[in-house]
């Protein structure tokens, strides 16, 4: 009889069940799942700290705050993220006139629709019709990336801050433009920076 292979997640709960209620950080994480891998197959696994987020998504792990997680046995509730099924991505897609509802746009205009949860699955959006929607690939791409988009336009308007406090016109302008290509794509708007004059 064959042995079942270990996979990388399995290698990380083992690592997490011999460290029950401690704060890890990922990298001491990665290199344990890395060194028993190479041991067990002759080479480093892929995506390590993707399968560690999923492990989190799941509800295998609790997120401390970025990098950090935590394994406490009596608080494992694995879930499986839902999934429409076929017969409700039509009924959305009908729902939506098979349109981005963003953009209108639909497969007559050549663009992919996909069927899109409202309230994400990691953060607990169900496969219920309602927290369905309708998105062109583009706008669908857009959503999922304004997280970090968000993280990217703070950094960029602190930098400015700090670069015209010192006097660094360079850096400053440099800020300026970063930051109007925002406001020129309405990426974020919500978050609010103010222009400096010149001085």
């Amino acid at each position: 009889m064959t042995q079942k292979r270990i996979s990388i997640s399995d290698l990380i709960k083992e690592y997490f069940a011999m460290h029950p209620n401690q704060d890890m950080a990922h990298g001491p994480v990665v290199d344990y799942v890395e060194e028993r891998h190479v041991d067990l197959y002759g080479r480093k696994p892929r995506d390590t700290w993707r399968a560690i987020r999923n492990l989190y998504q799941r509800g295998f792990l609790i997120k401390v705050r970025n990098g950090i997680y935590r394994y406490d046995p009596d608080a494992v509730t694995e879930r499986t993220l839902e999934d429409f099924t076929p017969e409700q991505r039509r009924q959305i897609l009908e729902r939506d006139n098979y349109s981005c509802l963003e953009c209108g746009r639909g497969e007559r205009d050549g663009v992919q629709l996909h069927v899109d949860h409202v309230k994400p699955r990691n953060l607990g959006g169900t496969a219920d019709i309602d927290n369905g929607q309708t998105l062109c690939a583009q706008h669908n791409f857009m959503k999922k990336q304004l997280n970090q988009t968000q993280a990217g336009k703070r950094t960029f308007i602190r930098m400015y801050e700090v670069a015209k406090r010192e006097g660094n016109t360079e850096l400053a302008n440099f800020c300026e433009d970063i930051l109007d290509t925002y406001d020129r794509h309405g990426i974020n708007g919500h978050i609010k920076w103010e222009r400096q004059l010149k001085g």
